[in-house]
């Protein structure tokens, strides 16, 4: 930024194109949250692996002189729900590299998107200004076209087997575009340009809400217009946890991201951590496996998870040692009134079919097993669906700003632990904070990503053999955007992430 020139806001996020459509919006006068819907519209141009208007999400809003609010337009389970084996629901297995993971995917796996219905709300609650102008940067970019970069050609070839399902998915995406090919998506423009001349009503009651019907019914899913118009987006109170001096805001039950996040950091300040590089990650480790085991015993009940005497229990348990031992993508600006915008969206993958017309590919949030631990044909009809996403402000002991939140399925929430942690405990300014390598521990197993000190590294695989060893940064861990309101910011480079001050 010129010097003596007002500080217009602060943004960071998974794109370039994504991070200059929100900037450009700021430039503009617009707030952080007209900022905010133009990264998120044009997201799903140039990061369609990630996000979709035929997905959900949630905005984390904090304005200085208002209440903080949580926005829910995540997805939404069909009014009646057909078994398994009589719609369209089949696997197939993302490889990582290091590792690999099974989704599922067909119109059996896709429930009701909230995105456009959320769009419309938080325009409606929060923006300044006109959708039309907000709504320019995602048309540009998928009438003109985008160079495919090497994080968007690799989340390609991961999920090549969803882009490549089906005819509409292999025509809108071209088999899965490599690193410098252009990606366009014509259809997503016409699509972006009548909704912000007609409306919701066009996706509610109109030819795109029909169209997702249509394509859904053809083709073995569960979705009825009932879904569409019924919809609701919905307006939760943040959770709010004070930890070290500073103030977290994230996401609320029914989602299970924030309240782990803040039981993780319950449990960390019971005891100091050891001095020591390999002593500090074994503490974080074993909070983390008493995490996972709270989530389990809990029911995810925010008040029992941070009742004091069901934290005791598994504070006892980080004390003492072991003897053994996904598509999404995340937004913050921050402008210059020091509001602060977090905003998390996820398409699952995708379920392997584009609604015709529209450029927009459906989720598969039916078909996550993060998501229904008790099976896919369990889930309870015309339900919120639960998530990990937990989009995130934290307030220091002056009240200002720092917007967070990160992508990457279950391991976001450790990603987005690891990165306060560095903040808040450490000191360290967001790059180096959201740099540091990161651990996970999941169902036993251990993941240190490559960067730790080698003796720290030494210890820790000694004292958990189950693990895996990555060689370097990796998707895998997360890809935390931090924006702060001093002016700085970070942009994971796990996830091609990117930082821009106006």
């Amino acid at each position: 930024m010129a010097k003596g020139r007002k500080n217009k806001g602060v943004v960071a996020a998974g794109h370039p194109t994504t991070a200059a459509a929100a900037a450009s919006i700021l430039a503009d006068g617009g707030n952080a949250f007209d900022a905010a819907l133009a990264a998120l519209a044009t997201a799903c141009v140039v990061e369609p692996a990630l996000a979709s208007l035929g997905g959900g999400g949630f905005l984390l809003a904090h304005r200085p002189e208002a209440e903080p609010l949580l926005i829910d337009f995540f997805a939404q389970t069909p009014k009646r729900r057909h078994k398994v084996g009589d719609v369209a629901f089949e696997p197939i297995l993302a490889d990582f590299g290091t590792a690999t993971q099974e989704f599922h995917v067909g119109l059996g796996a896709a429930a009701a998107p909230g995105v456009i219905p959320g769009l419309f709300h938080i325009h409606g609650r929060l923006g300044r200004l006109p959708l039309a102008r907000i709504v320019e940067p995602a048309i540009a970019a998928a009438r003109d076209g985008v160079t495919v970069n090497r994080l968007q050609a690799y989340l390609f070839d991961i999920l090549r087997p969803i882009f490549t399902y089906s005819a509409g998915t292999r025509a809108a995406f071209e088999d899965g575009p490599g690193e410098g090919a252009a990606l366009h998506n014509r259809d997503l423009a016409d699509t972006l340009e009548a909704l912000a001349r007609e409306g919701e009503a066009l996706y509610r009651a109109g030819e795109i809400g029909r169209a997702v019907v249509d394509l859904s019914q053809d083709q073995g899913g569960h979705l009825t217009m009932d879904d569409i118009a019924d919809y609701r987006v919905v307006e939760r109170q943040p959770l709010t946890l004070d930890y070290h001096g500073h103030r977290l805001l994230t996401n609320p039950p029914p989602s299970a991201g924030g309240i782990l996040i803040a039981f993780a950091l319950r449990l960390l300040e019971q005891r100091p951590p050891p001095d020591d590089p390999a002593g500090r990650l074994d503490h974080l480790a074993r909070a983390m496996h008493q995490t996972n085991k709270a989530r389990v015993d809990s029911a995810m009940a925010a008040d029992r998870l941070l009742d004091p005497a069901f934290l005791k229990a598994y504070e006892e348990g980080v004390a003492d040692r072991p003897h053994t031992a996904r598509g999404t993508t995340h937004i913050s600006v921050i402008d210059g009134a020091g509001d602060a915008a977090a905003l998390t969206v996820s398409n699952g993958e995708g379920c392997g079919h584009v609604v015709p017309g529209t450029g927009i590919m459906l989720n598969n949030m039916l078909g996550e097993e993060d998501l229904h631990p008790q099976g896919f044909d369990a889930w309870p009809a015309d339900s919120r669906i639960s998530s990990m996403m937990a989009p995130s402000v934290v307030l220091d002991a002056g009240g200002a700003a720092t917007a967070l939140g990160s992508g990457g399925s279950n391991r976001l929430r450790t990603a987005i632990l690891q990165v306060l942690l560095n903040m808040i405990d450490l000191g360290l300014a967001p790059a180096p904070a959201v740099t540091a390598p990161r651990i996970h521990f999941e169902r036993g197993l251990l993941n240190i990503e490559g960067g730790f000190d080698d003796a720290a590294v030494e210890a820790l695989t000694a004292a958990y053999p189950n693990h895996q060893l990555w060689p370097r940064h990796n998707l895998f861990f997360g890809g935390t955007h931090v924006a702060t309101c001093s002016g700085g910011g970070a942009g994971d480079p796990r996830r091609g992430g990117v930082s821009v001050a106006v």
